[in-house]
């Protein structure tokens, strides 16, 4: 097995900006032909009420929202079969496209304490004077998740996953008419971010 030395790393990521920056720019136009990615989603399938949001993991808003609000909705309402709750990623940025990528390296039950990880720990790793250095404090939230830097690597480096991934970005948020983050769907219903208060009151709505 190859040894991946943490300079091989940071040179993995820059070789990847440029496309990345390229995949926001060349799927604009293209999606019609954009067949749809299956959503990330916490709660019972089933359940009588689908919150959808739309958030970017670089977004101070959303890191709020998922720090003070979500653990609530999630003891009372997801955890509790009333709420199947979807989380679609914005990009707003590069950084929030590259933490996407990593969040979705190894098995998919690593996705969401991934996220988790990146909102509560989003004033560390924002903090960098080049590229190359908020990279490297994404690899140091991925280790914490038992991800090695062989594995993210090649996530990062996956240009197919990177299209795709903004491609639908671009379908299902131009489809919702996001244009700010966090913002929820609720059975349809397109809301602004609120308190855990106002979310309940809305909830329990819906459910009567």
């Amino acid at each position: 097995m190859t040894k991946v030395t943490k300079r091989a790393v940071l040179a993995g990521f820059a070789g990847s900006f440029a496309a990345h920056n390229l995949a926001f720019s060349t799927l604009a136009s293209a999606q019609d032909a954009v067949e749809p990615m299956d959503d990330l989603f916490v709660g019972d399938p089933d359940a009588p009420i689908t919150v959808i949001e739309y958030a970017s993991m670089t977004c101070p808003h959303c890191a709020r929202f998922h720090t003070d609000v979500y653990p609530q909705l999630k003891e009372n309402f997801i955890d509790t079969g009333k709420v199947k709750f979807v989380f679609r990623e914005v990009y707003f940025d590069k950084f929030g496209l590259w933490s996407g990528m990593l969040a979705r390296c190894g098995s998919p039950d690593r996705y969401f304490p991934f996220v988790d990880l990146l909102f509560k720990k989003q004033d560390e790793w924002r903090q960098g004077n080049s590229d190359q250095e908020i990279v490297g404090n994404l690899f140091k939230l991925g280790r914490q998740t038992g991800l090695t830097d062989e594995e993210m690597t090649a996530c990062v480096q996956n240009q197919e996953m990177a299209q795709a991934l903004v491609a639908d970005y671009q379908l299902k948020s131009g489809q919702d008419g996001i244009s700010a983050t966090p913002t929820f769907v609720i059975d349809g219903e397109k809301v602004s971010n609120m308190s855990y208060d106002a979310f309940e009151a809305l909830l329990n709505e819906k459910l009567e």
